[in-house]
This record gives C-alpha cells, sequence and structure tokens, in this order.
C-alpha cells in the first residue's frame, strides 16, 4: 500500500493543495494521512480537490477548534473502507486494500505535547490493537515523541524526555511494531530559522504487514509546505520491464496543451499497421512534448529544482555542522525565492 503522511500545519491555501495533489499523483498514493488540518468542517469538493480525484473516501476529526485536527482520505479504487473509530489522537479506518486483497488498518496520529496525553493515546492505541490482532496494522503520523536522544537537535531536554523516550518505546514494543526504515532525510520536522530538528513523524507496522509488503520504507520528502516533511510510505521492488510513455500532470493545466496535441497528433503521417502507427506516433509525439515542456515550463521548473537543490545540500550540512548565520540568512532567502516560483 502506498500511504503518504504530512502534518500540513493547516490545509488552507492554493500551495499546500498543489503540492498534495503533486505528491498524491507522483507516488500513486492510495492512502494519506493528515495532521493539524485546522479545519472544523469540509465540503466534499475540497476532498476532491486536495486529491485531484472524485473517487475518494474520508473521514476527518476536528479536534478541538481545529486544534488537534485530523484527515485521513483513500482512493475507493484502491482502498474498501469498511468502518472507522476515532478518539482524541487518531483516527483508526478499517477496511480492504484491493490490489493485495489485505484487511488492515490505517491509523492517522496526532499527539499533543504533553506526556499525560501522549500515555493515554499510547493506552487507547495498544486497547484498540488488543481487539483486532489478527489484521495487518500501520499507524502513522506526528507522534511528537523520540525514541532516542540522537532524534532531536538543538532542542534543550526536557525533565519529561526520559521518560517519553522509555514510554514510547514501551509502547512500540508491547503492541510488537516495527519501525520502518527511514530513507531521505534524517530528521522530519525543522524550526523556522533551522536551529532545532527531531524526528517527529514516524511509520509503526505490524508484522503482518512486514509479510505482505516485506520491502517497505518510509521515505522523507522535502520540506516544502510545512514544517513537517511529507513522509510516503510505499513497497519498492525493482521491475526490469520497457519504460511506458509518461506524461507530466501540469501538462494537462498548461494553456493550449490539448490543442497542441490534437494538431500534432493529426498531422503525423499514418502507417499502414496499426501498431506501428501508434509506436511512430508516440515516438513523434515524444519529440514534440520535449520542445513544448521546456518553452512552458522550462525556466520555471529549473529555477525551482536549482533552489531545492540549494536547500537539500544546506539540510545535509546542517545535519552535520549546526548552520551560521550567514547559512541561515542565505536558507531563508532561498525559501522566499522557492514560494515566488509556486505563485
Amino acid at each position: 500500500m502506498i500511504i503518504v503522511n504530512l502534518n500540513i500545519r493547516g490545509v488552507g491555501g492554493s500551495s499546500k493543495a498543489r503540492y498534495l495533489r503533486q505528491v498524491i499523483a507522483s507516488e500513486g498514493a492510495e492512502f494519506v494521512c493528515l495532521q493539524e488540518t485546522k479545519a472544523k468542517e469540509f465540503l466534499a469538493a475540497r476532498f476532491y480537490s486536495l486529491w485531484g480525484d472524485n473517487k475518494v473516501g474520508w473521514v476527518h476529526y476536528e479536534g478541538v477548534n481545529g486544534s488537534g485536527s485530523l484527515l485521513s482520505m483513500w482512493h475507493e479504487e484502491a482502498f474498501s473502507y469498511a468502518n472507522h473509530v476515532m478518539g482524541k489522537g487518531f483516527i483508526a479506518v478499517f477496511g480492504n486494500h484491493v490490489k493485495t486483497n489485505t484487511s488492515c488498518v490505517v491509523i492517522n496520529v496526532y499527539a499533543a505535547c504533553s506526556l499525560s496525553e501522549k500515555k493515554t493515546l499510547w493506552e487507547d492505541l495498544s486497547n484498540l490493537k488488543a481487539d483486532s490482532q489478527e489484521l495487518v496494522w500501520c499507524m502513522c503520523g506526528d507522534f511528537n515523541a523520540i525514541r532516542s536522544r540522537n532524534e532531536r537537535k538543538g532542542i534543550r531536554e526536557r525533565a519529561s524526555q526520559s521518560g517519553e523516550i522509555t514510554g514510547f518505546n514501551s509502547f512500540i514494543d508491547t503492541n510488537s511494531l516495527f519501525e520502518l526504515p527511514l530513507v531521505g532525510k534524517k530528521f522530519t520536522w525543522f524550526k523556522a530559522n533551522g536551529s532545532a530538528k527531531s524526528i517527529l513523524d514516524r511509520v509503526l507496522v505490524s508484522e503482518a504487514w512486514m509479510e505482505i509488503w516485506p520491502m517497505c520504507k518510509q521515505y522523507v520528502q522535502r520540506r516544502e509546505v510545512s514544517d513537517h516533511c511529507a513522509i510516503v510510505v510505499k513497497n519498492v521492488e525493482k521491475n526490469w520491464g520497457p519504460k511506458p510513455f509518461r506524461s507530466i500532470n501540469a501538462w494537462f493545466m498548461g494553456k493550449g496543451f490539448s490543442e497542441m496535441v490534437k494538431n500534432n497528433w493529426s498531422s503525423y503521417p499514418v502507417q499502414r499497421n496499426a501498431f506501428i502507427n501508434i509506436k511512430e506516433k508516440l515516438k513523434a509525439l515524444k519529440g514534440d512534448l520535449k520542445v513544448w515542456n521546456r518553452d512552458e515550463f522550462g525556466n520555471i521548473q529549473t529555477n525551482k529544482m536549482r533552489i531545492l537543490q540549494e536547500l537539500e545540500a544546506l539540510y545535509f550540512h546542517d545535519c552535520i555542522n549546526d548552520l551560521g548565520e550567514d547559512d541561515r540568512l542565505k536558507r531563508y532567502e532561498l525559501v522566499g525565492r522557492l514560494k515566488e516560483t509556486e505563485k
């Protein structure tokens, strides 16, 4: 199963919706867990807009005045919904993964800051899992807890930190959960000025989950629309088959795209053999699309990728040594320039 998880820190704004649609489309997401939507209610059209499709199911927990709000969404052709359970800090969605015909539970988690509330959440999740041991389990979200001191950097140690570490690890062990291997960034949350970072977001699964998806990992994405990084949960297996003809989602929103494709397609020579005809037309269209893409999106996309690469380099430098004042200022400038490319 392919899951996208993100503490989005408010779901409003076109840039966040656009980013979410892009991640969902590029990863082929089947299930999405969002924390801190900061919304009391949604219209159906908003869910369709966030996903970019209307074949979407959802459960929304509004929290307290939007605080601690959670949103779980799934594509109805990939996940068959059965029922759900909600409580403070979690949404558990029970259903069936269509492709593998697997009965599973995906729990969207958002933990409060206080240790006492975390302990209550851990107990609620433990009780829920104990009632349905036979199912395949996945818990993902912002657990707001670390498993060791090296998962937090640049933050003064709190008096409750030792209890948090011990309690969180005990919760994981007691429920026979496994944390998926982390790929990409070392941390998932960053303070705005980059002076502090932690692993707060993570994915915990049952042994049965690993038996179904043995190559499953959590892939940490670039931090773009929140102080948290999105995480993509997927089972990556090598495919040595031929590369298919691919398109970019942004093309379909480009001015004149459909007309350009129709005009060019009709202008290509027609071959007698139907198979060869399609093959040669796709080959010619691929070349024309490269030119059109460069003219329409080339400059914007090139600039955006260059900015993201510079931010990535600063991130890795910061993981080894804290950034100096000049580098922190540079990062602020790059983030500002990145926002300009998204307007």
